[in-house]
């Protein structure tokens, strides 16, 4: 059966949350599956820098704005704000201590709002209650030799439908998401399998 990736582009007004170490990759081909300013929050404090002239291969890093703030209580300030506002179509925000049911349900209001879609990177085995889904993201090696876009998907919480795990890649030339199905398996009927 062919892979469904419904959940993807995420619903927008809502804040999901990716995991693992595949999940700057997703939020990065979340960004450049949309259109407008992508505000990427995160803590002064973290000594990863983000650098934009690497993200050219996916979108034009002029439409990313970063914001650092001294703490996460800053940060989820500034991501709430931005998220209730609306101005900015996607706000991804760099999470490094669990958030709290209020502090996820004030995002989830804020995103409501402002009609924004918002998404938590965060550490492995953490996550809010009030995420509508959750995502673990990490790299994978292609069948068909190295390929440093090849990345498995699963979708480890979701709130309105079904888990699953899919396997994709982000083709540069055609500047768009590939699915790619599992060894083995084939779309169409069993029958016709051969």
């Amino acid at each position: 059966m062919q892979p469904n990736l419904h959940s993807f582009p995420l619903r927008p007004g809502r804040v999901h949350e990716v995991c693992g170490p595949g999940a700057t990759s997703f939020a990065t081909i979340l960004a450049a599956s949309g259109a407008g300013p992508v505000l990427w929050v995160r803590q002064d404090w973290v000594t990863e820098i983000l650098n934009p002239v690497g993200l050219a291969a996916f979108f034009d890093p002029a439409r990313l704005l970063i914001a650092q703030a001294p703490s996460q209580t800053d940060a989820l300030a500034v991501t709430e704000e931005a998220l209730r506002d609306g101005s900015v179509p996607l706000v991804v925000t760099e999470i490094t201590r669990p958030l709290d049911l209020r502090q996820g349900r004030r995002l989830q209001l804020a995103a409501g709002t402002g009609g924004s879609t918002g998404l938590c990177l965060i550490p492995e085995g953490m996550g809010s209650n009030a995420a509508e889904t959750r995502w673990h993201a990490s790299p994978r090696l292609a069948p068909d030799g190295p390929d440093s876009t090849a990345l498995r998907w699963e979708l480890i919480k979701n709130k309105t439908g079904t888990l699953g795990a899919w396997d994709v890649r982000w083709d540069e030339t055609a500047h768009r998401l590939h699915v790619v199905s599992p060894v083995g398996e084939r779309p169409g009927p069993a029958q016709a399998r051969g």
